[in-house]
């Protein structure tokens, strides 16, 4: 009789077998590896039926866990090339993945306002709807006003500075395919989403995926030539073109999301590094 086919599910009970005392659940998982040889049965010294993992178990967890980091995906790599190197040198606190929410306007447009057009005015500054009353908009009128967006961008950057106009907000979106860029650039509310959260908004990708004047204007382009090891070493970035810049201020809800996430550590730099230098 052939071995059952393993799947995702079964990897999971495996490890979480491997982490606990080993109580058997009696379900159609178990008995898949119980079948495959990955687990076995043995009693405790009061008689009670547990599992563990054989030799072949470990090995498997082993092998899925080696294959894991060879697939640690290129983009990944990237993201933590470009901020070793572009970013952290530049003195500028890096956080990878943030969830932030950004909120856009009905006809997509962003606050941060291109160089020459007008500011909009702050919330502060415009008259408060009534509460009651027949001119107070209704929640369907208050929600097509302004639309919430969840962005993640791959890295979000600010300046390392005590002074909140030179904090100087940037968004990296690194793309490791011709395909994920033409993704992104299909979807005009994420994009503008990014904008809403920075002041200067740059692609990432590798040369050679797409030429830099199908990314808009708006954007800035860095190429990557070479390919990142899991050091990062291997890759040099070049910049393409430059963001258009656009004063922004950060809202406070993306200042509490900066407080709870860690940002990137950079590598260490030795406390004597420039000691007698010229």
């Amino acid at each position: 009789m052939p071995p059952p086919l393993l799947a995702r599910h079964h990897r999971t009970r495996l490890l979480e077998v491997w982490r606990s005392a080993g109580w058997p659940c009696q379900d159609g998982v178990e008995i898949d590896l119980l079948a495959a040889g990955l687990l076995e049965r043995c009693t405790d010294e009061c008689g009670r039926t547990l599992l563990r993992l054989t030799d072949a178990g470990i090995a498997h967890l082993a092998e899925a866990r080696r294959a894991g980091k060879r697939s640690e995906s290129l983009h990944d790599r990237m993201a933590l090339a470009f901020a070793r190197q572009q970013l952290l040198p530049a003195g500028r606190v890096v956080w990878r993945e943030l969830s932030l929410r950004a909120a856009l306007e009905v006809e997509e447009e962003s606050p941060c306002a291109a160089e020459g057009a007008a500011p909009a005015a702050p919330p502060a500054a415009q008259p408060l709807p009534a509460l009651w009353g027949d001119d107070a908009p209704t929640p369907a009128a208050r929600r097509a006003a302004r639309l919430w967006r969840v962005a993640r961008p791959d890295l979000f950057s600010i300046r390392h500075t005590t002074v909140p106009g030179y904090l100087r907000p940037m968004v990296h979106e690194v793309k490791a395919s011709r395909a994920d860029l033409q993704s992104d650039l299909r979807h005009a509310a994420k994009r503008n989403a990014y904008q809403w959260l920075c002041e200067e908004c740059y692609y990432v990708f590798p040369a050679g995926i797409a030429a830099p004047d199908e990314v808009p204007a708006q954007f800035g382009v860095w190429l990557m030539h070479g390919a990142p090891g899991e050091d990062g070493r291997g890759a040099r970035f070049e910049l393409a073109r430059a963001a258009r810049h656009a004063r922004c201020t950060l809202p406070f809800d993306v200042w509490m999301a900066l407080c709870r996430a860690t940002p990137l550590a950079g590598a260490p730099v030795p406390a004597q590094d420039g000691l007698g230098a010229p």
